[in-house]
């Protein structure tokens, strides 16, 4: 059970600290807003995440991988992470935020849910769930059961919110050097990124 929890841990630190959208965006607000809005970020998509590995740990992995379930899914992803990127390059622009781009911006529940939509509009992430079970067969030398399942869960889990921590303090550490000027840099280019990431969701969608 020990070793399972190893490589859970292992499995989850290499998810997550995967430079994507959930950093992209992290970074995006943590610039602006410190530590509290890039640590929300981070575990809204924690949330998401928590979502999808019980529907790909639990087998109906299957039905999200449907078109008719999985293109609309994607489409709704791919809408936020736009939406996210024009607010970057938005807030890159005006320079001093206003009291309403510095709320969308900074405000914890906001970032949270921002977090939560990118993951839950990716559904790209079952399929990772879906091959979960197989990684634990692989490390047992037999098939699973839910005790070791559960384990493996728990395992990811623990580490990336460990990782949620450790992505934020880094962050809000490299916001204290930047300047003023930086951070506007900063903001336009993840708000760019982001909406490059919306745009190679919803190809991938298209082609796949």
């Amino acid at each position: 059970m020990l070793q399972i929890i190893v490589t859970a841990m292992g499995i989850g630190l290499v998810f997550n600290a995967t430079p994507g959208a959930v950093f992209t965006e992290s970074l995006r607000r943590g610039v602006r807003g410190g530590f509290r809005p890039a640590f929300a970020v981070q575990v809204g998509s924690l949330t998401g995440d928590a979502v999808w590995a019980i529907l790909g740990l639990s087998g109906v992995a299957a039905l999200f991988l449907l078109p008719g379930v999985r293109i609309p899914v994607t489409v709704a992803g791919c809408l936020i992470l736009a939406g996210l990127g024009v607010q970057g390059l938005r807030d890159a622009l005006i320079g001093e935020p206003t009291k309403a781009s510095a709320e969308a911006s900074g405000g914890r529940s906001s970032a949270m849910l921002a977090g939560a939509g990118m993951s839950l509009g990716n559904p790209w992430n079952i399929v990772y769930w879906a091959g979960a079970a197989g990684a634990v067969a692989g490390t047992l030398g037999e098939q699973p059961d839910s005790r070791h399942l559960v384990a493996f869960f728990l395992g990811f889990m623990f580490s990336s919110l460990s990782w949620c921590f450790v992505c934020a303090g880094l962050i809000a550490g490299l916001r204290r050097a930047l300047t003023h000027r930086a951070v506007r840099a900063v903001e336009a280019v993840t708000g760019a990124a982001l909406l490059v990431f919306a745009g190679l969701m919803l190809v991938r969608s298209v082609t796949e």
